[in-house]
């Protein structure tokens, strides 16, 4: 409403056009500046005056974008997000406080990195948007965005969910999760805990009188010891727990969770009684904040990396240690320049593993090569081809699938028809799970809650805490051996990183300061290979089916060109 008197020329001529609207509508255009996604209306204000005092939710306007200069502000980046977003789907009625939101999005509605919505795409998000904006009480949004929760909402609750959920349904589960909700997609740092508590703790003396006599712990895997070297991992992990604590704890697996089944054994494993419940892949991460929400008296855990919600830990182990060891073991026993590596999916951690690899290869070569092979490509078969490009010298996958014979892993050699193990990296689960354990009952979890407003928290042992080890064959030389025993012990003291020092990529320079190391955080979030290798980071659709549920929950989202 104009602010000035009813008989002044402005009022009059507001109060005109409040007419003509109401008799034939109004049809011209504004015309206005967009700068940062927000606009300035150089010609119509009392159009967009009246329009909104009808409740109109958009008005037509030829406008003008005005473009800022890139910078490394947060809200510079995300607007410069925001444009690519839009190039692809015309729509600019939402908003996100958090970088990579644009493409989170894209990638939630089912779309690829690079495809462009339909007219039926825009009407369909336009729909469920407004569904869940009418829903959604917005007093307690503070900093966030209606966009942010959304998202966060579409994440937890699929999209598709989301849009055939009817009315009601939809209203009470946005009231009755709507703190939650906030609180998930506040999705502050990541607090890393770099390595576990020493103090050990007697599980008896923590269980309270009249209550049951044994700690209860399930382990949720995606697949089968049968059919998955990860899942026979995690059951040896399981089974030294067992054996470790003895009457003391219970275990429990349960193998084969799918999108369709995962919450039905969630809601199993809750309602037998465990205290304490392991997800040991990365797809298993969003059901098993679901469950967390819904249960907070029971400790979640999920075996990923990169997640920041206060509701669910995650845990995982620094490969990369031992990777940069084994490609210093592969430079100093191959006879050629050009070494091998098979890696499975392009998730958070796995960039680090590949460049520690060459790094510690070039460390002892330094006309090294590492040519990188995906196994989880389309018509992929990374064996066949070192072998027709003539590289011996490989690393392959850390362990085999029980019952399935195979030399093909751990670093080796091809030599004609014989292969010769050299080294493997070892996951001991075990070691990871038994310290964990001491973790939560020993009082650390708590500690851990209370230096954190979040509760966000991520913990990456390595090698110092024997969750990570290298095996050596007797066939490595004794003076590799030492080199070995060196290395790993100086990675252990803290005394010596692979990623310190000036470090280059294929496209430059990433790191030029001679004393500066990677931060733990830069480490996870790894998007760029070593000058020194021979590959690329695959885009999801050359990805073979079973591998997309994996990037979609951990996928580093960003590509390289090929070298």
């Amino acid at each position: 409403m104009p602010v000035l008197e009813e008989r002044s020329e402005f009022a009059i001529k507001w109060i005109s056009l409040c007419e003509s609207h109401i008799q034939e509508g109004i049809r011209d255009p504004i015309k206005a500046y967009e700068y940062m996604n927000k606009f300035y209306v150089q010609e119509g204000n009392k159009r967009v005056s009246v329009l909104k005092y009808f409740g109109a939710v958009s008005i037509v306007g030829q406008v003008i974008r005005l473009i800022p200069q890139r910078t490394e502000e947060k809200e510079n980046k995300i607007y410069f997000e925001f444009l690519d977003f839009y190039e692809l789907s015309e729509i600019n009625y939402i908003w996100f406080t958090k970088e990579k939101s644009f493409a989170k999005l894209q990638r939630l509605v089912g779309k690829m990195p690079d495809e462009r919505w339909t007219t039926e795409d825009r009407l369909k998000f336009s729909s469920i948007l407004s569904r869940f904006t009418a829903l959604y009480d917005t007093d307690d949004l503070g900093e966030l965005t209606i966009g942010d929760a959304f998202l966060s909402f579409i994440e937890l609750y699929g999209y598709e969910e989301v849009y055939n959920m009817p009315t009601s349904s939809l209203k009470r589960l946005i009231k009755n999760r709507q703190e939650q909700l906030e609180a998930f997609a506040s999705n502050q740092p990541l607090q890393l805990r770099m390595n576990p508590t020493e103090e050990k703790t007697n599980l008896l003396k923590l269980l309270l009188p009249g209550t049951k006599s044994t700690l209860r712990v399930a382990f949720i895997h995606e697949k089968s010891s049968e059919t998955s070297a990860w899942t026979y991992s995690h059951e040896l992990g399981r089974m030294h727990l067992d054996d470790t604590f003895a009457e003391q704890i219970e275990t429990f697996a349960y193998n084969n969770a799918t999108p369709d089944n995962i919450d039905v054994l969630l809601q199993d494993a809750i309602a037998q009684g465990n205290d304490i419940i392991f997800t040991t892949s990365p797809p298993l991460l969003l059901p098993s904040i679901k469950a967390a929400i819904d249960h907070p008296n029971v400790k979640i855990l999920n075996c990923s990396l990169n997640a920041s919600h206060q509701y669910i830990r995650t845990y995982y182990a620094r490969m990369y240690e031992a990777k940069f060891l084994m490609g210093a073991i592969a430079g100093a026993v191959s006879e050629s320049n050009d070494l091998g590596y098979i890696a499975d999916y392009p998730i958070y951690g796995m960039v680090a593993n590949i460049n520690a690899f060459a790094l510690g290869a070039k460390m002892i070569n330094p006309r090294a090569k590492v040519h990188l092979k995906w196994s989880t490509l389309k018509d992929s078969h990374p064996i066949d081809e070192f072998e027709e490009e003539g590289i011996s010298c490989i690393l392959g996958q850390d362990m085999i699938i029980p019952g399935q014979a195979s030399r093909y892993f751990g670093l080796f050699k091809m030599q004609e028809e014989h292969i010769t193990n050299l080294a493997i990296p070892v996951w001991h689960w075990g070691k990871f799970y038994e310290k964990m354990i001491d973790t939560i009952l020993n009082g650390s979890w708590k500690n851990d809650e209370s230096k954190t407003a979040t509760g966000a928290v991520n913990y990456w042992w390595g090698m110092s805490s024997d969750v990570i080890e290298i095996i050596c064959s007797q066939h490595l030389p004794l003076g590799t051996n030492r080199l070995v025993e060196l290395l790993k012990e100086t990675i252990c003291k803290g005394e010596f990183t692979p990623f310190r020092g000036v470090l280059y990529s294929q496209t430059g320079i990433v790191q030029k300061d001679e004393s500066a190391v990677l931060s733990p955080e830069e480490i996870i979030t790894m998007d760029w290979l070593a000058e020194n290798v021979v590959g690329h980071i695959p885009k999801p659709d050359e990805l073979v089916d079973h591998a997309k549920p994996v990037i979609l929950s951990q996928g580093i989202g960003t590509t390289t060109s090929k070298e």
